[in-house]
């Protein structure tokens, strides 16, 4: 059976089949997140795996828009992922579940949904480009999540890759952890042979095909940068470290069998005390089904992570094993809202199993849900299956549950920590094109909400402005075009408005005095009221009148005739705060007088009193903490002085060769500061920025914000 959805929809569902696939359980999944930085072949290595496996029958291009995991229309159109897919493969008797996530920086909540969901995290590095941010990134995000890694050096047919050098820059950056396992002979600058370093076997490919080779001999292994028995040694040393026995048998000098390689290299990812290095030319084949066996052979199964740390419906910790005869616990680690579809949930099934047509009971909210139809996907293909096993990863339709919720079983209802995901900091105005857009706003953005964790948007109190913070440009561009695309509502941006405000810098006294007469009854009412400066965020108001000179059930109206003045002060119509008002003299009429003249009267005092008071302009500060490579802190303190920032110190960072520098910053200046910092560090910066106070503005800015007010 065939669907095929309206072209510009986010997600196609064009096929939803009936397959029959073997039952795994929780020793036969592997769960793989492909991570790295933007363009290091990961979604051609995911292609490169599912063809190798048979899943497809053609090998699919990025560039083309025809692989299997960028099949959104804002990937083809971008040539490039911008959501994490989902794809599997079944081979020696194992399940492999791969999640080939996005690198660019503005994609980064969905590296992290991915990721959060794996076993194992497979990070691409690029033979011609060597270690990049984005690596870190990918490395930082599975070491903070417990999760094991390893390294595929990927593109080894560009004729400027160097696979030697890429290994000495991930030992020089990772550590003496990193364990080469699969490594190129290489001969004139081509590659004519992989060494399989655990079974000490040459292989060459034909027309894509392996065909073992002889070792390469000393001559061509000194030609290569690096020698293989050194690299042998190195393998021995790094298995030796993961067993007592088998560091007593290193040390007697005696070689480890094939079976105690694999056995200590798989305890060794697992302890997170390995990470593996391959090798691949995705657009060869080359290399590719070595990395497919030492998925089998070294990544964990969900059967080998112990438990997951979890709280129980009275708050207290717990610990979830993954085994099928445990009630049922799963994460819902990526939503896709989809205008046409409906909602699409991504679930890692934990324990237990799950099946379709079953009540559950969402840990977050506390309501019972009903699980519908459960799907494996391959891409944008669905393939309906009765019910997912523990340890597996499957997808659910309209379900309520957002991101991070755990679904249970009503017997044991418990919850799983959600993860961190990247703080949104570029700030941008939102507003609907035509009027009729306006009321479609919310509800559309609301969807996006559920779906995307890195987007905020509310209102702004000061200036009336609903403001949209994204991670960056290009995930702002990504936002607006949905907006139009999914949900037809079409959008501008603009600069945030600065909330300014106008206060005052002495003491005055002024009189307000109306006076009308119209026929009949007339108007009056007579006020002087002193203005002085004050600690406060609203106008203080008091009376001192005495004998009567204003009665008492007019005090009200003067003080509501205030409150309407200080929304709109005399310079620039900002609000003014830090002002008390006394009302100390008056007169009145007894026939004439009334509320509406002793307000109106209140505000001719204003208006004649704060001009000569010394009225100046305050504009937000906010906190600002930014981390910085350390070889970038000079760079990052000169442009907040530009930006007529104060900083306030420097400390190391938890995260090493980072420093934390913090300082004060206007506001006004920081609109742009997320593209800056991006492009000065390449990405490795990070910052939050908080609104803490309001600081008089500098006079040389008074005359430039007083014409932008007006002229806006």
């Amino acid at each position: 059976m065939h669907i095929t959805m309206p072209p510009f929809s986010r997600v196609i569902h064009i096929m939803r089949e009936r397959i029959t696939l073997k039952n795994y359980d929780n020793t036969q999944i592997k769960n793989i997140a492909i991570a790295g930085h933007a363009g290091s072949g990961k979604t051609t290595l995911t292609e490169t795996l599912l063809y190798a496996a048979g899943v497809t029958d053609r090998l699919g291009k990025v560039a083309d828009g025809t692989t299997v995991s960028d099949y959104t229309a804002e990937e083809i159109k971008r040539k490039g992922s911008v959501y994490t897919s989902l794809s599997f493969y079944e081979r020696d008797g194992f399940k492999v579940n791969l999640l080939d996530t996005p690198g660019l920086f503005d994609c980064e909540q969905s590296m992290v949904e991915g990721i959060s969901a794996c076993g194992c995290c497979m990070i691409t590095v690029s033979g011609k480009s060597g270690v990049k941010v984005g690596t870190h990134k990918a490395y930082n995000y599975a070491k903070k999540m417990g999760k094991p890694a390893m390294f595929v050096v990927t593109k080894l047919d560009d004729e400027n890759a160097n696979f030697n050098n890429v290994l000495t820059q991930l030992k020089t950056e990772f550590g003496p952890a990193v364990c080469p396992v699969v490594v190129p002979v290489i001969a004139d600058r081509k590659i004519v042979s992989f060494v399989n370093l655990i079974e000490m076997k040459a292989y060459k490919y034909v027309d894509g095909k392996a065909v073992e080779t002889d070792m390469p001999t000393a001559e061509v292994s000194e030609k290569m940068g690096y020698r293989i028995d050194g690299l042998i040694e190195a393998v021995s040393e790094a298995v030796a470290e993961t067993d007592e026995a088998l560091f007593e048998k290193f040390f007697s000098g005696e070689a480890f069998t094939q079976k105690e390689l694999i056995d200590g290299i798989h305890k060794g990812v697992n302890e997170g005390i390995i990470l593996p290095v391959t090798c691949v030319s995705a657009a060869t084949m080359a290399g590719v089904d070595m990395l497919m066996k030492e998925i089998t052979l070294l990544l964990p199964a969900p059967a080998e992570k112990e438990d997951k740390p979890a709280i129980s419906a009275d708050g207290t910790p717990c610990s979830i094993i993954c085994e099928s005869a445990a009630p049922l616990s799963a994460i819902v680690f990526k939503t896709v809202a989809d205008p046409f579809v409906g909602k699409l949930s991504y679930i890692r099934v934990q324990s237990g199993t799950l099946k379709s047509n079953t009540e559950v009971v969402n840990a977050a909210t506390g309501v019972s849900e009903k699980v519908g139809k459960l799907f494996f996907l391959e891409g944008k293909k669905q393939i309906e299956t009765a019910e997912v096993g523990c340890g597996d990863i499957c997808a659910a339709v309209k379900l309520s549950a957002h991101t991070g919720d755990t679904l249970c079983d009503p017997a044991r209802v418990i919850s799983y920590a959600v993860p961190k995901f990247p703080a949104p900091t570029y700030r941008v105005a939102l507003k609907a094109v035509s009027q009729s857009d306006e009321s479609k706003i919310s509800s559309a953005i609301s969807r996006l909400l559920e779906e995307d964790m890195s987007l905020k948007y509310e209102q702004e109190p000061d200036t009336l402005e609903m403001i949209l913070t994204t991670l960056g440009g290009l995930h702002l561009d990504s936002t607006v075009g949905r907006l139009k695309r999914d949900f037809g509502v079409d959008v501008t941006t603009s600069v945030p408005k600065v909330a300014y405000k106008e206060t005052i810098r002495k003491k005055v006294k002024a009189q307000g005095r109306y006076k009308k007469q119209s026929g009949g009854h007339g108007q009056f009412g007579d006020v002087w009221i002193e203005f002085e400066p004050c600690i406060s965020d609203e106008l203080i108001f008091e009376e001192r009148v005495f004998g009567g000179a204003v009665p008492k059930n007019y005090f009200p109206a003067v003080e509501k005739g205030l409150q309407e003045c200080v929304k709109h002060g005399v310079l620039a119509g900002f609000p003014v705060v830090g002002v008390k008002a006394i009302l100390v003299d008056g007169s009145y009429h007894p026939v004439d007088s009334s509320e509406m003249s002793f307000k109106t009267a209140a505000a001719l005092a204003f208006k004649e009193g704060i001009p000569q008071a010394e009225p100046m302009l305050l504009e937000p500060v906010g906190n600002l903490t930014v981390t910085v490579p350390d070889d970038k802190t000079g760079d990052v303190i000169g442009e907040l002085n530009k930006r007529r920032g104060r900083v306030m110190g420097m400390i190391p960072s938890e995260e090493k060769g980072m420093t934390e520098v913090t300082a004060e910053v206007p506001m006004a200046e920081m609109s742009d500061f997320t593209l800056t910092l991006r492009q000065m560090t390449q990405g490795q910066g990070t910052f939050t920025l908080e609104q803490a106070r309001y600081d008089r503005l500098p006079e040389n800015l008074v005359a430039e914000v007083i014409a932008k007010n007006f002229a806006g």
